[in-house]
């Protein structure tokens, strides 16, 4: 197996790249079969042809309207971060609001606003398991 990050050659049950560090699949210049660069977004790997995206079963994808707006509106409680499954955060967003008594909703609506804006503008297009978000 190959990074698809670097291209570096990984071990199959390996969970990072230990060149690079990003996770296990994640990336798309390098074919994970046989290493060759690869064009970002090819569905096969012009070198070996093996499949590069895996196609996603209809209704898994989460809306992109949904989880920004719940961003903007609701980011101090974490629900866009809870819709897209990023609990960690999510948790994190909501007990700073309830643990200090509301005063630290001030910082964590703004982390849900700088988010809610990040989700609509497409720098966050995944969900918490990689999964793009639908427009």
């Amino acid at each position: 197996m190959y990074c698809r990050n670097c291209g570096n050659q990984m071990a199959d049950n390996a969970a990072v790249c230990v060149k690079c560090g990003v996770a296990a699949g994640m990336g798309t210049s390098y074919c994970p079969n046989c290493g060759q660069p690869t064009v970002p977004g090819a569905a096969a790997c012009p070198n070996c042809g093996v499949m590069l995206t895996q196609p996603v079963p209809a209704g898994e994808q989460k809306s992109k309207m949904a989880a920004g707006l719940l961003g903007i509106f609701l980011g101090s409680f974490g629900v866009h971060n809870f819709y897209l499954g990023y609990t960690g955060k999510a948790v994190a967003q909501l007990l700073i609001t309830l643990l200090t008594c509301g005063f630290g909703a001030v910082v964590s609506s703004i982390w849900g606003l700088i988010e809610g804006i990040l989700i609509l503008t497409g720098s966050i297009s995944q969900d918490g398991k990689g999964i793009p978000l639908k427009d």
